[in-house]
C-alpha cells in the first residue's frame, strides 16, 4: 500500500472506451474502469458480461466500448461462461496452442440481479470450483436496467417499481443479502468488498490482488445510480463516503480465510445522513416514520458488530 500511486493509476491506457451508452454519472462504469486499471498492460483479458446495463450499453453488435476479448453472456449464467473459457484456455496453454508469453486474466462483471439472484447458482459452482478468475458485482442494489425493480441486494425499506411505497407499504421489506460473506464463505482464496473513495485506492489495490491471487476471487463494489437512488449525479463520491461512514457498506477483505477491516471510520456517522440524500428514502423521514430509520440503524448496527468480531477473530 505505501507504493500506490494514483497517478500511475490513472494514466494506464483505458479497457473501457469512452462513447458508450451508459447514463451520465453511472456508477458502474466508474468501477469497471477503475478495475481494468488493475490490469498489467503487457496482460491480456477476457471480459464476461452477464445481461444487464452494463452489457446492453458498452456493447451492441457490431458496436463495442470494451478494448479487451468481450463476451455476453445470459443473465443467469455469467459464472459457468466465464468457467468455461478459462477451462479452456488452460487446456489450449498445455497443448501449446498459446504461446507461453500472452498472459490472460478472466474477469467478469455482472450487476446485483445477475449476480446476488438470478445468476447466483451459476456463480457459486465456479467459486466452489476454484476457476483462476473474477467475478466483479457492481450492486447499484436493484434491477435498474428493466425498470428499477428490488432485487436481493436492494435495502430495506427502499421505493422501487416493485416495492412500491404507499399507504399500504414502507417498500421494500427485507434486509439486503450480504453477499461478500456468502462467497467467503465457500472458501475462496480472495474476496473484497469496496467503493468509491477520494484517491480510489482501496478499489484500486484490491482489485490488483483479485486479479493477480491466483485461484476463484470476487469482488463486491457499491455502484450507485442516480435514476434508481434518486440523486444528483454530481453527488456521488459523496453517497459513497457516506455508505461507508455509516457502516451500511463497510470496506473488508476476507484472504485466505482471514477477515480484516481496510477502513474504519473515525466516528461512525448515523445511518440518517446516508438515507436523507435519496430520493428512495424520502417517506422514512415524514412524520410518525421515526420508527422506521431505527429499525434499519439497528440492522446496520448488527452487521457492523458482527463484522467487527469476524475480523478481531
Amino acid at each position: 500500500m505505501a507504493n500506490y500511486n494514483l497517478k500511475e493509476y490513472m494514466n494506464k491506457p483505458e479497457r473501457l472506451a469512452p462513447g458508450h451508452r451508459m447514463c451520465a454519472g453511472c456508477g458502474a462504469t466508474i468501477g469497471v474502469r477503475a478495475v481494468l486499471r488493475a490490469l498489467k498492460e503487457k496482460d491480456q483479458a477476457v471480459i464476461g458480461n452477464a445481461t444487464g446495463c452494463l452489457e446492453v450499453s458498452s456493447f451492441m453488435y457490431p458496436y463495442s466500448a470494451w478494448e479487451d476479448s468481450y463476451i455476453h453472456n445470459a443473465f443467469e449464467n455469467a459464472g459457468a461462461t466465464m468457467a468455461g473459457v478459462e477451462t479452456a484456455y488452460k487446456v489450449l496453454k498445455k497443448k501449446g496452442k498459446i504461446p507461453e508469453d500472452v498472459n490472460y486474466k478472466f474477469i467478469t462483471f455482472g450487476g446485483d440481479g445477475g449476480t446476488y439472484d438470478i445468476g447466483f447458482q451459476s456463480l457459486s459452482g465456479a467459486m466452489e470450483r476454484g476457476h483462476d478468475m473474477v467475478y466483479v458485482c457492481y450492486d447499484n442494489g436493484a434491477y435498474m436496467n428493466t425498470g428499477i425493480q428490488r432485487s436481493s441486494a436492494t435495502p430495506m425499506y427502499a421505493d422501487t417499481t416493485t416495492t412500491p411505497v404507499g399507504k399500504q407499504s414502507d417498500g421494500k421489506m427485507q434486509n439486503r443479502k450480504d453477499l461478500a460473506s456468502i462467497i467467503a464463505d465457500h472458501d475462496v482464496p480472495y474476496v473484497g468488498q469496496t467503493t468509491f473513495t477520494s484517491d480510489f485506492k482501496d478499489l484500486h489495490l484490491k482489485a490488483e490482488k483479485a486479479i493477480y491471487t491466483n485461484g476463484a476471487c470476487f469482488l463486491n463494489i457499491m455502484t450507485p445510480c442516480p435514476r434508481g437512488w434518486r440523486y444528483d449525479p454530481a453527488d456521488i463520491m459523496k453517497i459513497c463516503k457516506l455508505a461507508v461512514e455509516t457502516c451500511y457498506w463497510p470496506m473488508f477483505e476476507v484472504e485466505h480465510g482471514k477477515w480484516k477491516l481496510t477502513y474504519e471510520p473515525k466516528k461512525k456517522l448515523p445511518i440518517e445522513d446516508f438515507l436523507r440524500p435519496q430520493g428512495r428514502f424520502k417517506h422514512l423521514f415524514k412524520r410518525g416514520n421515526e420508527h422506521l430509520i431505527e429499525q434499519f440503524q439497528a440492522e446496520v448496527d448488527r452487521r457492523w458488530e458482527d463484522l467487527l468480531y469476524k475480523c478481531a477473530r
